[in-house]
């Protein structure tokens, strides 16, 4: 499932100061990354299964192994967990409204506080 019209599409952030806004949202990037390339997740684990709100994004400038680079981020998604295959995005999964809101609620947090200090691309 993707969140459309976030507006978190348009930013590009300074990875430092990413990594510190979506660690105090609850979203880690931990080993998720390349020298290109990072993600960050928000682990659910609820009664239908383990689902996790996820946020792409890849370095227009610099380099994300040498913690200086300025990241492009994408559009978030949330994905079902299957064991031992992994995580489906899927338009045909099931995801509960009330995780739904939750995500919701931690991207609209997140964006709040990029707000304040990136740079916006249309």
């Amino acid at each position: 499932m993707k969140f459309e019209n976030t507006g978190l599409e348009k930013y590009q952030v300074d990875l430092n100061r990413l990594d510190e806004v979506m660690d105090e949202n609850g979203l880690v990037r931990a080993e998720q990354w390349d020298y290109e390339r990072v993600s960050y997740d928000k682990k659910f684990e609820i009664k239908d299964g383990t689902y996790y709100l996820r946020v792409f994004g890849y370095a227009v400038e610099g380099d994300v192994g040498a913690h200086r680079a300025t990241i492009q981020l994408l559009t978030p998604v949330l994905g079902k967990h299957y064991y031992p295959h992994g995580v489906e995005y899927g338009e045909n999964e099931y995801f509960p409204e009330s995780l739904q809101k939750q995500c919701e609620t931690t991207l609209a947090a997140v964006k709040a506080e990029l707000d304040i200090f990136v740079e916006v691309f249309e």
